[in-house]
C-alpha cells in the first residue's frame, strides 16, 4: 500500500472522526462528569467496539449485516435500548454528579465496557466501515483483507487519539464547571438527554 493513500485516508478519518456523532459525544459526556481518565477508559472501549466492527468489515460479516434488515434491525434496536438505559439512570440519579462519580471514580472498568457495547450495537459502523475502506483499496496491489486491516488500524489509532483530546478537554471544562453549582447540579439531566438524543439516533438510522 503506498504512503500517498494512507496519508489520504488518514486525513478523510481525521475529519470524519472529528465531526460530531455518538462516539465523540459519550466522550465528552463521560469525561464531564468524571474525569478526563474517564473518558481516556471510555475511549479505550469506543476503540475496542471499533476493532471488532473493523473486524468485520474484514471478514465481510459487515456486508451480511447490511443484506439482512432482520440483523440490522436487531442491532440497532438492542443499541438504542441500551442508550436509552442510560438515559434513565442519568434522569433517576440524585445528589451531586460529580460527587457520586467521584465515589466510582475507580469503576473504569464499567466506563470500558459501556463504550464496547455503545459502538458494538450501534450497526451504522459497520456500514462506515463497509462504505469507507474499499475506496482506499488497490485491488491491484493483492491481499484486499489485509489492506482493509491496515486501513482499520489507521483509523483505530486516530481515533483513539483524538478521543484523548476530546477527554482532556471535557476535563478542563469539568473543573469549570464544578465552580458553578447551579449548572453541575443539572449535569444529570444534560447528560440523560445526550444519551436519549443518541439513542433515538441509533434507532432511526436506516440501511
Amino acid at each position: 500500500m503506498e504512503f500517498s493513500t494512507l496519508f489520504a485516508f488518514l486525513g478523510a478519518a481525521i475529519i470524519l472522526t472529528l465531526m460530531p456523532g455518538p462516539d465523540n459525544l459519550f466522550v465528552l459526556a463521560q469525561s464531564i462528569a468524571q474525569d478526563k481518565k474517564a473518558g481516556f477508559a471510555t475511549s479505550l472501549g469506543l476503540c475496542t467496539g471499533l476493532l471488532v466492527h473493523i473486524s468485520a468489515a474484514v471478514l465481510g460479516i459487515s456486508a451480511i449485516i447490511y443484506q439482512s434488515t432482520v440483523i440490522f434491525s436487531i442491532v440497532k434496536f438492542a443499541g438504542a435500548a441500551y442508550l436509552l438505559y442510560l438515559a434513565w439512570q442519568s434522569f433517576r440519579a440524585k445528589g451531586d454528579p460529580f460527587t457520586l462519580e467521584q465515589q466510582n471514580a475507580q469503576a473504569y472498568v464499567t466506563l470500558y465496557r459501556k463504550g464496547i457495547l455503545m459502538n458494538i450495537l450501534n450497526p451504522k459502523v459497520s456500514l462506515f466501515f463497509l462504505a469507507l475502506l474499499p475506496q482506499f483499496v488497490n485491488p491491484t496491489q493483492g491481499h484486499v483483507a489485509l489492506q482493509m486491516l491496515i486501513l482499520g488500524i489507521v483509523f483505530l489509532v486516530q481515533a483513539f487519539l483524538l478521543f484523548s483530546l476530546f477527554s482532556i478537554f471535557a476535563g478542563k471544562v469539568r473543573k469549570i464547571i464544578i465552580g458553578k453549582p447551579a449548572i453541575a447540579k443539572r449535569l444529570n439531566v444534560v447528560q440523560g438527554v445526550l444519551f436519549t438524543f443518541i439513542g433515538i439516533q441509533i434507532a432511526l438510522s436506516k440501511q
